[in-house]
């Protein structure tokens, strides 16, 4: 058998994998350099890398190496091959050139000098002379010059072997199909999966890391679904050889399939879908499934025993998401998954950030970089156990004692002495924990408000989140004198750290409630960046008790927003005055196909972009637009099956018209509805405590008075913490058939 020279060549980081690779595949020699991985083999051996390497990007089978001082001994070492020998009299071919020299000073002369070389050795034989073909040659002829040495070659390849023939659209910023086989062969996926193993990727996007697994779990060749190869047309082609290796290659694929849990998960629809098509190009559709699901929403599954197994993501670039700011949040959402929902597993992160690989709060085992086009990727390991401890991103508040016990003892001289109205203030703190305690763990709620100015005298809402207080004082009446409202906010902050066992006063968010107007409503209080993550349902989301005037949920809104999690499923979800987007993220989850949020906040949209982060939740599937809500109404064209309006009661914004609540919501509410679905619902709420709906609003559409209904039990003492209606287009009793859409 003759034996040739091989060049393996492979993105930078690779290497050492392929080597391997080669070895498991029959290669002789194997050597890992600079260029690639150089081997000896048969021509049987080139045709296996061709149609079996996971890694590679070209198969090259060498063809001679010399010295090239000169432009005339390139000219001579190109000139010397037998060209005829391998490429079609009056074919075509093209010329890959790599390199440099004095006398070589672009690719493209060094392409084209070789290309005479061989254009003349085909003239000087009396030979019908091939032309060049840069888009479909017949033969890549390869010229590498390094350090005064041509190396020349052909590309057995053709296409780069990365591309299997699969993935027709990859999304944004796609992680090539080699690079995603080497990070499962650096996680030992190959002997993992023979055990038995399952792989999750918890955002999928569009599945290249699941089909990778498959490809390699199943023992399918990856180049079984090409179209063709360079060798095809090249005239030292031995088509009995490559029939012999592909006809093996058809039939370990044709093997019953080792059972194998292969799963995955994304929160833009988009993606899953491409993933869908990539599954089924392949006839995967049985080994591996792929649904639409947020990172807060995913667990480990539970239908099987499914025993240890990997976890392997290539979460967002900033390429792939807009917000970059965001992105840390994500990536400590997936690292709170990892510890919490697989321990015992082994984990997988491929990152171009080294930073956002931090923001995961768990300890990488190894550490492995690959060259991903034109960007380095971070191929970051983790052990899942009970020692690799996961650490929060930014949460820069202390801890806080959960509602009903503390985490620290009792001790007497560190919490203040209780006068007489403090003690009152505690005594109801205590009566209103054991009435909602029940509630609390049926409903599975975790943020909610445990006082609201219960005794007149200490005028103030105090709110849980997650075991931290937040405390917003009502400011109390013109003939209170200002030394009696501040003693008795200090005794109520008093009673407080007591009760809740805190002993350092500033871990409590503290505000003084008065009517905002404009753009003082998005101001700073305060500037501590203190946001930490909390939950509602399946929603996870981002609040600060300490920076601004409001938390970033608007507990009273809790029933609405579970209503619009259900109500929006396979609807288009429009969020006006969207604030921190937390009704949006319900959506979302709630599977929403679409969602729209309209806030004039920069501060609120960049706050709703993090919160989409830490759901895994795609910014171009629920996409976030500031602008003043009715100019974007009047110039909008589309229509949406679930509308959620609350406007802020007062706003005289710089650059935009005034508005008032009573005055112009039905104004305001007529934009709205041309922008309603036929069938769709309008939720519309406002916190202004006198105010009365239009008695237009019957005679237009249907609407019902819900707000009994939308009241959660924390706010049940106050019943006008909040008015709530849902309109309609249907028609309701006494209304004329013929009034239609405005």
């Amino acid at each position: 058998m003759v034996k040739h020279q091989f060049l393996a060549t492979c993105p930078t980081g690779v290497g050492v994998y392929l080597a391997q690779e080669l070895q498991q595949l029959g290669a002789e020699q194997i050597v890992d350099r600079p260029v690639g991985v150089s081997f000896i083999g048969g021509l049987a051996m080139g045709y296996r890398a061709c149609l079996w390497s996971r890694l590679a990007n070209r198969i090259v089978l060498q063809l001679t190496s010399a010295e090239a001082a000169s432009i005339e001994a390139f000219y001579d070492v190109v000139y010397a091959i037998d060209w005829q020998a391998h490429i079609p009299e009056r074919g075509t071919f093209m010329v890959d050139f790599a390199g440099r020299s004095d006398f070589v000073r672009n690719p493209q002369f060094g392409a084209q000098r070789a290309k005479d070389a061989i254009v003349d050795r085909f003239r000087a034989l009396g030979r019908g002379r091939p032309s060049v073909n840069v888009q479909a040659p017949d033969v890549r002829v390869t010229a590498r010059l390094a350090k005064g040495r041509l190396t020349l070659g052909i590309d057995l390849s053709g296409d780069s072997l990365h591309r299997r023939g699969y993935r027709l659209d990859g999304g944004l910023a796609p992680i090539k199909e080699n690079v995603a086989a080497a990070a499962l062969w650096a996680a030992s996926w190959p002997d993992r999966s023979r055990e038995g193993e399952s792989v999750i990727d918890p955002m999928c996007g569009s599945g290249t890391l699941l089909l990778e697994a498959a490809l390699i779990a199943l023992d399918k060749a990856p180049g079984l679904l090409r179209e063709g190869f360079g060798f095809d047309h090249w005239l030292g082609h031995d088509p009995a050889q490559w029939g012999a290796v592909k006809s093996e290659a058809i039939a370990r694929a044709s093997a019953p399939a080792p059972p194998i849990e292969i799963r995955g998960y994304d929160g833009d629809i988009g993606a899953v879908r491409r993933a869908q098509d990539n599954i089924a190009r392949l006839g995967l559709d049985t080994q591996v499934r792929v649904s639409c699901k947020g990172l807060s929403e995913i667990s480990r599954p539970t239908h099987r025993e499914m025993g240890t197994g990997l976890l392997i993501v290539n979460p967002p670039w900033g390429e792939r998401m807009g917000n970059k700011q965001a992105l840390p949040h994500l990536y400590s959402s997936l690292g709170e998954l990892m510890s919490s929902a697989f321990n015992g597993w082994h984990a997988v992160v491929l990152t171009s950030e080294i930073e956002l690989g931090k923001a995961i709060g768990l300890r990488a085992r190894k550490r492995h970089r690959f060259h991903n086009g034109r960007l380095d990727l971070h191929c970051l390991q983790f052990e899942l156990n009970d020692e690799n401890q996961f650490r929060p991103f930014n949460r820069d508040t202390k801890p806080h004692a959960e509602l009903g016990g503390s985490q620290r003892p009792d001790v007497a001289t560190g919490l203040p002495k209780l006068s007489e109205g403090a003690n009152a203030v505690a005594n109801r703190l205590r009566k209103n924990q054991r009435r909602l305690k029940g509630w609390l763990a049926a409903e599975g709620v975790t943020c909610f408000r445990v006082y609201d100015a219960d005794i007149p005298e200490y005028a103030a809402a105090i709110d849980c989140y997650n075991g931290a207080i937040h405390v917003a004082e009502y400011v109390a009446p013109q003939e209170v004198p200002e030394e009696k409202s501040i003693a008795r906010l200090e005794e109520l902050l008093d009673a407080v750290q007591v009760v809740f066992k805190i002993f350092d006063r500033s871990e409590i968010g503290l505000k003084r409630r008065s009517r905002q107007r404009g753009r003082d409503q998005y101001q700073r209080q305060n500037n501590t960046g203190a946001r930490f993550t909390v939950a509602e349902g399946p929603v996870k989301l981002l609040v600060n008790l300490h920076d601004y005037l409001d938390t970033g949920l608007f507990l009273d809104h809790r029933p609405l927003r579970t209503w619009i999690g259900r109500e929006a499923k396979g609807r288009h979800f429009l969020n006006l005055f969207s604030y921190t987007g937390v009704a949006t993220l319900h959506a979302a989850i709630g599977g929403a196909v679409t969602s729209t949020s309209v806030d004039a906040s920069a501060t609120y949209l960049d706050w709703f972009s993090a919160n989409l982060a830490v759901n895994g939740l795609s910014d171009r599937q629920h996409r976030a637009v500031r602008a003043d809500v009715r100019e974007w109404l009047a110039a909008d064209s589309r229509f949406y099956d679930v509308i959620m309006l609350d406007p802020p009661s007062f706003s005289n914004s710089r650059g935009q018209e005034d508005f008032d609540i009573q005055a112009d919501h039905l104004a305001l509410l007529k934009l709205a509805m041309a922008r309603l679905a036929p069938d769709g619902i309008l939720y519309f709420s406002t916190n202004r405590r006198r105010f009365k709906l239009s008695d237009a609003l019957p005679d237009l559409w249907r609407v019902e008075d819900v707000t009994a209904a939308s009241i959660p039990k924390d706010f049940e003492r106050n019943a006008r913490i909040h008015y709530c209606w849902r309109i309609s287009y249907a028609q309701s009793p006494g209304v004329n058939e013929s009034i239609v859409r405005p």
